[in-house]
């Protein structure tokens, strides 16, 4: 069986019922001997209130600096949809994200912003990184805006 086979990549695959049963692929990262930032924006996130059952719904912008391995697109958004039915509070969406991300990857740098719509009149952003970024790279801002009320 080859590596492709394995993959979720070129196959029907259903919506992961929970962040737990979703499966995260990842892929050789071809340019292993650079540092180089990869971003990916999620502007529609979805998760469940804990206490209320109401969605909630968030901006992520997760940056990392691979290393020996790459996290394969389909199978990062199968694992974000996930969370659609999902029941966390924000803080706990967003940092329970970054570290299934650190775990699988080994990256040398990965950071992730969630940047929550309000919830009871107060948005609450969560931020999370695995440490200081190599000084080689180019970080650029999210480009998410802080909230401001209307």
């Amino acid at each position: 069986m080859t590596a492709s086979e394995t993959l979720q990549l070129g196959q029907a695959t259903p919506l992961p019922a929970s962040p737990t049963e979703a499966r995260l692929d990842r892929v050789p990262n071809p340019h292993a001997d650079t540092d180089y930032v990869a971003r990916f924006t999620a502007p529609e996130f979805t998760s469940i209130c804990p206490v209320t059952g109401q969605p909630d719904f968030a901006i992520l912008v997760i940056d990392y600096v691979p290393g020996d391995w790459l996290v394969e697109s389909k199978s990062l958004k199968l694992y974000l949809g996930a969370f659609r039915n999902h029941g966390a509070f924000h803080e706990d969406c967003t940092v329970a994200i970054g570290k299934r991300l650190r775990d699988l990857l080994e990256p040398r740098y990965l950071r992730i912003g969630g940047y929550w719509y309000p919830r009871g009149g107060i948005p609450i952003d969560v931020f999370w990184q695995t440490g200081e970024p190599p000084k080689t790279i180019w970080l650029p801002e999210t480009g998410v805006a802080p909230y401001r009320g209307r």
